[in-house]
This record gives C-alpha cells, structure tokens and sequence, in this order.
C-alpha cells in the first residue's frame, strides 16, 4: 500500500488502512534508531523545513531527529526570528519557502487550520505539527503506535483521556484515532473543560475521575494548559490535583496492567504525581521514543519515492 496524501494534516482524513500503513512503516523506523549508526541514505537530496510559530521540544526535536536520520537536509524556522515579527503575513512566508523547493513543511502555528490553508496554497506536503486546539496527529500516531507495541492491539481497549479536554488538541486527535481503530474512548475532567457536543466523536465523557479510571487499559493524563484558559476554569490546582490528578491511590481503581500516558510537558503534583509519572506502569517516554519512529514514517512515506499526489 501506498500513502497517496499529499499532506499530514488531521486524523479525521486518515482512514484505518492509512493509520496502520504510518504505524507498520514507523515500527520499521524505529529499528534503525536501535543502531549504532542511526541514519539511512533514504530521503538524501529532500529538504526539510521546520516551521515552529509556538514553542516546543519534543516535537520540534523529534522532527529534526527523524528527518536528519533520513539524511534530509532539515531547515529549522522559528516565527520570532522570520520576517514575520517584520508584518510578512503567513503565505508569503510560505510561499517565499516554496521558492527555495522544499519537499516537506512541518509546521505548528497558533491558529486552527493554519496548517490546511498552507496546503491548499503550495506544493509542498504540509505536515500539521499542531494548530491552535485543533490536531496534532503524529501526537496521536505516536500514541496509537505506543499502545499498539504496548498491549500487542488497540481494538476493544479501554482509554481514559483525562484531563484539560477543551484546550487539547492531542485529545481531539485521539477521540478520533483510538475510536477509529477499535477502542472505546472515556474522557473526563471538570465540565468547564470538556467542549459541548464532544460526544458526537463517538466517545462517552464523565465528570468522575473514579468512573474514568476504573477498569480502564490505558489513562492518558493532560496537562491544564492555561496559556489558552480565557478566565479561571478551576478554583486552585491544589484542589484540581484532589479531584482530577492521579495518583497512586487513585491508580489502584484500573486495571492491573494498566498503561499511562501523558504527551507533555508534565505538570507533576498537579494532573499527575511523580510516583505514577516515574512508576512501573508509565510509558511516557516510550511515547517519546516513539515520536521519532512516527515522524521518520510520515516524512519517508510523504517525500520518498513516488507519491501518487490525491487530494487534500
């Protein structure tokens, strides 16, 4: 099979076959970080362009990573030292990187559907690093891969996606990657964090963390991400922690072999505490691991070899 898409942009668009074509693919990659020369010659001669509006680590890196063992030439962008700060609006940064022929665009911008406006206006494929609390799929890829490499299937699996649901465009994401793969989605918080109508994406939502974590396969934490709150959405992140973080305790209520995730950064004491975050069931940082096998699986099967170009 072959990925006909021209660009990465949401999970919505990615069928089943397309989401176990990127996570075959990725399990493939990652061998090739287990050696002790971690590069290939497979994308030599394309060009990489990071293009980061907001911050970030473990995306940005992991990008840069994947597309240098690929032996891409990668091309880091930040906003604050583009001609954006100089009042260039987007297309014409865009479109001014499109003339330097880049292969691949990898961007993460402030504004929901930033990244779709790029792809319908350039060549380049387009991969969505995350766009305001819209998507971020390779997010959802790598988790996807995690739980899948983690528990040997997806289908029928229990997932509690606990959290800041209202600002997270990770859980978006996994609302519609876990459900379409086969698993059933729980997402909890307090209800002035979980967007109304969120139950048309096929998951159940609770406001009792007890009822969410009890017999779940898997418990995704989320930060509280106030650098998007408009207005104060809880009354202190001591009582927040009380109610909605998990702890050891709280941990008993899942399964025995439950797994727990967290796409960062970790705010600890607060959704998560360190005993949980650093213990035996925490895979945390086999997502991480596994970002740069998603992401060298979404570059290699957008700009190596031929791509039957369909639509966006």
């Amino acid at each position: 099979m072959q990925l006909i898409k021209k660009d990465i942009l949401d999970m919505e668009s990615l069928s089943s076959d397309e989401i176990n074509l990127i996570l075959d693919t990725a399990k493939q990659m990652k061998e090739i970080s287990q050696r002790p020369i971690k590069k290939v010659p497979t994308l030599r001669g394309k060009t990489v362009v990071l293009f980061f509006y907001e911050a970030s680590t473990r995306t940005r890196v992991s990008f840069d990573i994947a597309a240098k063992r690929l032996s891409a030439d990668c091309h880091s962008i930040a906003a604050n030292t583009s001609s954006m700060v100089k009042g260039e609006t987007l297309l014409d940064t865009a479109k001014n990187l499109e003339a330097m022929n880049p292969d691949v665009i990898v961007i993460r911008h402030s504004s929901a559907g930033a990244p779709h406006f790029l792809a319908q206006n350039t060549e380049a494929s387009i991969i969505n690093a995350g766009d305001g609390m819209h998507a971020h799929p390779t997010q959802s890829l790598l988790d996807l891969m995690t739980v899948k490499e983690a528990k040997g299937h997806i289908e029928g699996l229990r997932i509690a996606i606990i959290g800041d649901i209202s600002h997270s465009r990770v859980a978006r994401c996994n609302c519609h990657g876990f459900t379409k793969m086969g698993a059933e989605v729980i997402l909890a918080g307090p209800p002035t964090m979980i967007p109304k109508g969120i139950e048309q994406l096929g998951v159940r939502v609770t406001h009792d963390m007890g009822e969410a974590v009890s017999n779940s396969d898997v418990i995704m934490m989320l930060r509280i991400q106030k650098e998007r709150q408009k207005g104060f959405l809880f009354s202190t992140e001591r009582e927040y922690a009380r109610t909605f973080g998990l702890s050891l305790k709280r941990l008993e209520k899942a399964r025995d072999d439950v797994l727990v995730m967290h796409p960062g950064p970790i705010n600890r004491g607060v959704e998560i505490s360190s005993e949980v975050a650093d213990g035996p069931h925490s895979i945390i940082l086999d997502q991480v691991t596994n970002g740069v096998a998603v992401r060298m699986a979404v570059l290699y099967l957008l700009a190596g070899g031929v791509r039957h170009v369909d639509a966006h």
